[in-house]
């Protein structure tokens, strides 16, 4: 089961993780200082835990604990893990209890040898899989459903590696991006529908594997292409061979990966992140023209839809929020009048840029309206005279059960109440959302997309919402 950790500091659905893996035939390659800078590029994904594992033959070495990477590993750290081939993984919980034995990558020590596993994403049936492994004697020392997996493969491990992970992944359903490890393999697979994302890259002849092309970005690596859906990867030392486990398979990249989860920098599956929400901005103003002074837009993820926006509209862009990036998850608000202060700490208003203007906000989503209504507030009393809210993305109207965090349906504002009631609410003049034929323009329509938490249609069947 999902739980529902909704951080009350940032009205926002809530990143799920990131993967990371490397394969080097070269002793000399410093792996391990390769994948923490492949995780520091995925730190936005995940900011609760973090590990990395490390396979020198037949011993497999893991270092992971609770916090940012920066914090978790130093040199020393580092100068400990070394070998041929590495993953790693940043964890923001949507399974599991915030604990350091939660935290990912996973070892596991079988017969034949050791395995290190990360995965990103959820798995919907992964409490019906845990009984039934229980039933039959397996043992589970953490409450994350990638154990699951790892349970799974250890069955029908004795018809190697491969074999067990196809049939593993023939048994479970959901949403899954991972990278696996042996003594002498590096091993990526997708999901059915690709819902999470993964890549290919190089570096020289060492091959990665990582949720999002940023990463290759950080070390230098080129991209290869992304791993298909319903695709397993395996790199040893012959070179990457592919194994699609299932016939069928139709392509659901989830849409928030575009929307707010993806760095702007990266490519997932042919559409740059970047682009699409500029395109996000100029549709959304097309669809909902306004008269207004400025645009400004809520950092980060809203600000190229504002400049999208004001590029359509010919409504000039400034900077008109200011971000506090030192604050983490872990900020404290002791009192409630100290909660109801947390967005001026977080985000501050530019007064000189909005001061006796119509402003026009961006953000890219409304959950459930908190923050908008506080924005909305310190605009008016930084001197804004009229406050248009506009959103890149339609209105949130339902759970996600595929690895993204989000409230309970009722706790849903788009669920919950009409455009009007809204944007009576969060006290804007106007309010008006992207609609979901702008959203697939700003994509690459030819490709397929998971729309269930605006639609409420999913690429697969989902446990009934009584359950969140």
């Amino acid at each position: 089961m999902i739980k529902n950790c909704f951080n009350t500091q940032e009205d926002k659905l809530k990143e799920e993780c990131g993967v990371f893996g490397i394969y080097s035939n070269k002793e000399d390659l410093d792996i391990s200082t390769l994948t923490y800078y492949g995780l520091y590029a995925l730190q936005h994904r995940g900011q609760e835990s973090c590990g990395i594992a490390v396979a020198k033959g037949a011993e497999v070495k893991c270092y992971k604990d609770m916090g940012l990477v920066s914090d978790v590993f130093n040199k020393n750290i580092l100068e400990g893990l070394k070998g041929k081939i590495s993953i790693g993984h940043v964890r923001y919980s949507t399974t599991g209890e915030s604990e350091v034995k939660n935290a990912q990558p996973l070892v596991s020590k079988f017969k034949l040898g050791s395995i290190a596993i990360a995965h990103n994403g959820n798995l919907v049936n992964a409490d019906v899989i845990r009984e039934l492994l229980q039933e039959t004697g397996s043992i589970f020392q953490t409450s994350i459903d990638t154990e699951v997996i790892i349970n799974l493969i250890a069955k029908s491990y004795k018809k190697g590696i491969e074999r067990s992970l196809v049939d593993a992944l023939k048994f479970i359903k959901g949403s899954y991006a991972i990278v696996l490890l042996t003594g002498d393999k590096l091993i990526g697979a997708r999901d059915p529908n690709g819902i999470r994302p993964l890549c290919i890259g190089k570096l020289g002849e060492s091959y990665i594997l990582t949720s999002e092309s940023c990463a290759l970005d950080s070390i230098g690596a080129d991209f290869v292409r992304d791993v298909k859906p319903g695709e397993i990867v395996i790199i040893d030392d012959k070179g990457i061979e592919s194994i699609m486990f299932v016939e069928k398979t139709s392509c659901a990249t989830c849409s928030f990966e575009y929307i707010y989860f993806a760095r702007p920098d990266s490519v997932i599956d042919g559409v740059n992140v970047y682009e699409s929400r500029i395109k996000a901005g100029e549709i959304l103003y097309k669809e909902n023209p306004i008269n207004a002074d400025v645009v400004i837009g809520v950092p980060d993820s809203g600000v190229p839809a504002a400049i999208g926006f004001s590029k359509a509209s010919g409504i000039p862009y400034a900077l008109g929020i200011i971000k506090n990036k030192y604050i983490g998850r872990t900020f404290i608000s002791p009192t409630q009048d100290m909660r109801e202060r947390d967005v001026s700490v977080k985000l501050n208003v530019l007064k000189v840029n909005v001061e006796g203007k119509r402003v026009v906000i961006i953000d890219d989503s409304i959950v459930r309206g908190t923050t908008s209504k506080r924005l909305v507030n310190i605009l008016r009393r930084a001197g804004a005279t009229e406050v248009h809210f506009r959103v890149s993305s339609p209105p949130v109207k339902h759970s996600c059960y595929f690895g993204i965090d989000t409230p309970y349906r009722e706790e849903l504002i788009g669920s919950m109440h009409s455009l009007e009631e809204i944007r009576e609410k969060i006290g804007a003049d106007t309010l008006s959302y992207l609609s979901m034929e702008g959203l697939l323009k700003s994509l690459d329509k030819n490709k397929g997309y998971c729309l269930g938490c605006f639609s409420g249609e999913y690429p697969m069947s989902t446990p009934s919402e009584d359950f969140r």
